[in-house]
């Protein structure tokens, strides 16, 4: 069984950020992804050799090709007649002034999907400006809603949430919906991705209970943010911790009872309540090291779970259970492994992955219809590697 998108061609002129991990997204799907990027010498901002990467370009092919050079965009504009997708990340106004942006691709493939990624978007008063992760978790409220360091300032999140969940993941779905839409119309379309509004669309809680009722959401003001002690996080006595998500009266009422607190389950969300609540959780919890407790609480539904850090996290039975790692290759650095795709319904690859280091830019230009010539002149040229 091959994946769902099989047969889909998509140009990715992106290097890092949100409209990598689409791509990345699409490939595990099984669309034929190849990564455009500038021949080494012109390369700028790198991630290679970090481990990451080596995930980053699982599936993909790569064309090496200088896009400021005229006969590089022509090049690139051969790839895009054959394509069903491009994605870019330039700065906006670029890839128009670059000679390939959507209308240039347009007029050779009316049928293109061409989706425009970046941090605020084509258009508004911020849509020039430069930024990354943090930015626009800071203007969509993201950060202000966080939790506080002890000096009072929001703390940054573990792991890129604005570029993967509000970025990739929002040009990913996307490029699915237009590529839905394509096959009943038969047309293309033109997506402006920008990362801010995919944090706002996160943040809709808080700013629709604003603009709902005048509040002013901040950390610990809902449910979900640990305005209460039964959706918190505990230390045990080992110095190890527990979340606890017990929202729902039944699971609160499990919890309770499995730490002797029966006198609180009628007590859950009074608010006058929490501070004393949440001591006497800290104190229960900190009687009996975390593993203790996650047997204590086995096949209880109390929404308790284990805090892991990422050596437990490759080892836990879980993720094991469901194939979340695959072993790959790379001819220098020998086996390894790394995260594997995150598939619904298709049959995950078999074997070892095989890590893209070299580049397919002569295949690739060879199959889009130009001559051998063509090509090892711009390869003198310094145009594509």
């Amino acid at each position: 069984m091959g994946g769902f998108l099989d047969g889909t061609v998509v140009l990715d002129l992106s290097s890092v950020g949100p409209a990598a991990r689409a791509s990345r997204i699409l490939a595990d799907y099984g669309a034929e992804v190849i990564k455009v990027g500038p021949p080494p010498r012109k390369q700028g901002v790198q991630i290679d050799p970090p481990f990451y990467s080596y995930g980053a370009g699982r599936g993909m092919k790569r064309a090496r090709i200088d896009l400021k050079a005229a006969a590089g965009k022509r090049a690139l504009l051969k790839l895009a007649e054959r394509a069903d997708v491009l994605i870019e990340s330039f700065r906006p106004g670029v890839a128009d002034r670059l000679g390939i942006g959507y209308r240039d691709v347009r007029a050779l493939n009316p049928r293109i999907i061409y989706c425009s990624t970046s941090g605020y978007g084509q258009s508004g008063p911020r849509s020039g400006q430069a930024g990354h992760d943090i930015d626009y978790l800071a203007v969509g409220g993201f950060l202000h809603c966080s939790s506080r360091r002890a000096d009072g300032t929001p703390a940054i999140p573990g792991a890129t949430v604005a570029d993967s969940a509000a970025g990739g993941m929002h040009a990913a779905i996307a490029i699915l919906a237009a590529l839905a839409g394509r096959a009943r119309t038969g047309e293309g379309a033109y997506l402006d991705v920008a990362v801010a509004d995919g944090v706002l669309h996160m943040m809709s809680l808080h700013v629709d209970e604003h603009l709902a009722t005048g509040s002013r959401p901040g950390p610990g003001s809902s449910i979900l943010t640990g305005r209460y002690a039964c959706y918190d996080v505990y230390r045990t006595r080992d110095g190890k911790f527990l979340a606890v998500g017990a929202i729902e009266p039944a699971f609160f009422a499990n919890l309770c009872r499995r730490l002797g607190l029966e006198e609180w389950i009628e007590r859950q969300l009074d608010d006058a309540s929490q501070a004393e609540l949440r001591a006497a959780l800290a104190e229960a919890f900190a009687r009996r090291d975390r593993d203790e407790w996650l047997r204590e609480f086995e096949g209880t539904d109390a929404c308790v779970a284990p805090v892991l850090d990422i050596e437990e996290v490759v080892r836990d039975p879980q993720f094991v259970h469901r194939g979340a790692f695959v072993e790959a290759e790379h001819p220098e650095r020998g086996r390894f492994k790394q995260v594997g795709p995150v598939l619904a319904g298709c049959q995950r690859p078999e074997g070892v992955h095989k890590v893209p280091t070299g580049t397919d830019t002569a295949e690739l230009l060879a199959a889009a219809g130009l001559t051998a010539d063509e090509i090892e002149q711009m390869r003198a040229e310094g145009v594509i590697a």
